[in-house]
């Protein structure tokens, strides 16, 4: 089997988790710079056998759009465009940041660490992407 990305995606920072090649686990893989995504996944696609992306689409609990959904929305144009071949599609990501920070506090994480929007950015992607796994089996 191959993998699945997930993206958490931001203004200033992406978050990117992925699954195992058996598709049980999700795990934070890394937070990148938002302009640097495309680079990332090409040569990320290159070294893993990947068989889908997801991005995150926030929303408001009133389903309607927040100020990131017009830029996730164009990632996932940006991702479809250089990967053609590539199943994209957006879910949900309704609360994941607030989700990662209770789970940091649950961890036992310094305040200082759980300040830091890297690793909030890839628990975020993390959780979306277990979730999916969770909707689909």
């Amino acid at each position: 089997m191959a993998r699945i990305i997930a993206i958490d995606y931001g203004g200033k920072r992406t978050g990117i988790a992925v699954t195992d090649p058996l598709q049980i686990i999700a795990t934070g893989l890394t937070t990148i710079s938002s302009p640097d995504l495309i680079p990332f996944l090409k040569k990320y696609i290159v070294a893993e056998v990947v068989e889908l992306i997801i991005v995150g689409l926030p929303k408001n609990w009133d389903e309607s759009d927040t100020h990131g959904t017009p830029l996730a929305k164009k990632a996932i144009e940006k991702i479809k465009k250089e990967f053609p071949t590539m199943p994209v599609i957006d879910v949900d990501e309704r609360y994941t940041s607030k989700m990662a920070k209770d789970a940091m506090l649950q961890m036992g994480m310094k305040k200082k660490d759980r300040r830091d929007k890297k690793i909030i950015d890839e628990i975020a992607a993390t959780i979306m992407l277990q979730e999916y796994l969770q909707s689909i089996s």
